[in-house]
């Protein structure tokens, strides 16, 4: 007799709708997409047994993502209304967008693109050659 299996990783989005939020990573206007993460074990190409599921969020304004807390994933996927807030996310990775240095809030200063200027301070254009930060 011949058997056919294996173990995948695997990966499905989670439909959520929400609201526009203020990224406090970027300060630009974006959306959580959530996703979950899984191994699989196949038997004749047929999904059998998932398990390590994860639960991710990505913004859509600077791509961060954060770590979902698995109750809040779980009932997305089952599909209730939830909300998600901060104290359910983790961050894992910085997103690509983000003008601010320095991991701790009171360490946080902006560097100008432009001009290379230094602030502490949350201004959207630079105070030294008024162009975007």
């Amino acid at each position: 007799m011949l058997f056919i299996a294996g173990v995948t990783q695997g990966t499905k989005e989670i439909l959520y709708q929400a609201a526009v939020f203020v990224c406090g990573r970027c300060g630009r206007y974006g959306r959580y997409q959530v996703y979950m993460t899984y191994m699989c074990l196949s038997l004749f190409f047929i999904p059998i047994l998932k398990w390590n599921k994860k639960y991710y969020v990505r913004t859509t304004c600077c791509q961060t993502v954060y770590e979902l807390d698995p109750e809040v994933g779980k009932r997305l996927l089952r599909g209730e209304e939830v909300e998600i807030t901060e104290s359910d996310l983790t961050l894992r990775q910085d997103g690509n967008g983000n003008p601010w240095t320095g991991s701790d809030a009171s360490h946080r200063h902006k560097v100008c693109p432009s001009c290379g200027f230094e602030t502490v301070e949350d201004f959207s254009y630079c105070p030294q050659c008024g162009k975007p930060l």
